[in-house]
C-alpha cells in the first residue's frame, strides 16, 4: 500500500499483552484487518485515537489477510455519539464488518457511512431515517438492486393505494395477499425516494430492509441489538387507578 487513506475503525479487540487487532473501514480498500503493534502500551500514542467513529489517516503494510499498521492519525475529535445513537452507531460497524468483504473497495458506501455518523451525531429526533437511508444505500453498493416504483409483473408503476408483494430476485408483484412480505405503493415509494415521512413509511422501511439483509447476516444474531434490548428499558404496564 502507497500512502496514507481515510479510515474509520469499526471494531477493535486485544492482540497479545500490548497489541490491538482492528478491523478498518478504508476509503480506497474497503474493510481491512490490521494488527496495530504496541497500541496497548503506556507510551503509545495511538491508545486513544484508535476508536470508533474517530476520521483517521492511516497507513498499513504487509502481505496476506491481516496487516501491520504503520501509522494513524486523527483528523478530528470522534463524532459524538452518546446513548441510542451510539448504539445505532455500533450495529452500522458490525453491518459493515459483517457483510464486506475484505479488500474490497466501497469508496461511495465510505462517503454514505460517513453521512450516516454525522447524521446520527446530530440527531434531534429518532435516528431511524439515518439508519434506513444508510442500509439501503449498502444495499445498492452490495448490487442488491430493487425497482420500487414499477410492478414486477406488469412493468405499470405503482399506486399508493394498492400492495405489493416482494419476492426475492423478482421485486415486488401486486397481490391482494398480505403479510410480512407486503407493502403499499406509498410505502415503496417512500423507499425509493429514501424519505420517511412517518411512522407507517418507517416501519415499511425497517420491515424491508430486514428482509432483504437476511441472506448477508444469516442466522447469526447482532452483538449491537442485543445490547440495545439491554439498554432499552422495558415498559412497564400501566399501574391501574386506585378504587375510590
Amino acid at each position: 500500500m502507497e500512502g496514507w487513506q481515510r479510515a474509520f475503525v469499526l471494531h477493535g479487540r486485544p492482540w497479545s499483552e500490548t497489541s490491538l487487532m482492528l478491523d478498518l473501514f478504508s476509503e480506497n480498500y474497503g474493510r481491512i484487518r490490521v494488527v496495530a503493534k504496541g497500541a496497548r502500551g503506556k507510551r503509545s500514542s495511538l491508545k486513544g485515537a484508535l476508536q470508533p467513529f474517530t476520521p483517521l489517516l492511516v497507513r498499513w503494510g504487509g502481505r496476506g489477510d491481516v496487516k501491520t499498521l504503520r501509522g494513524a492519525e486523527p483528523i478530528s475529535l470522534a463524532l459524538p455519539l452518546s446513548g441510542i445513537t451510539l448504539y445505532c452507531g455500533l450495529y452500522v460497524n458490525e453491518l459493515l464488518s459483517r457483510v464486506l468483504e475484505q479488500e474490497t473497495a466501497f469508496t461511495e458506501l465510505f462517503f454514505d457511512y460517513l453521512y450516516c455518523l454525522q447524521a446520527l451525531a446530530s440527531a434531534s429526533g429518532t435516528p431511524e431515517p439515518a439508519l434506513r437511508r444508510f442500509e439501503l444505500a449498502m444495499l445498492g453498493h452490495l448490487g442488491y438492486g430493487v425497482d420500487f416504483l414499477h410492478c414486477a409483473g406488469s412493468g405499470e408503476d405503482v399506486t399508493d393505494g394498492m400492495t405489493y408483494s416482494y419476492r426475492e430476485e423478482k421485486g415486488f408483484i401486486a397481490s391482494l395477499v398480505i403479510n410480512n412480505n407486503t407493502f403499499t405503493g406509498r410505502q415503496l415509494r417512500a423507499l425509493a425516494e429514501r424519505t420517511f415521512p412517518d411512522a407507517d413509511t418507517l416501519r415499511a422501511a425497517k420491515r424491508f430492509t430486514r428482509i432483504a439483509l437476511k441472506p448477508y447476516l444469516g442466522g447469526k444474531p447482532l452483538k449491537s441489538q442485543e445490547l440495545f434490548r439491554q439498554f432499552v428499558p422495558k415498559k412497564r404496564p400501566e399501574t391501574p387507578p386506585e378504587p375510590e
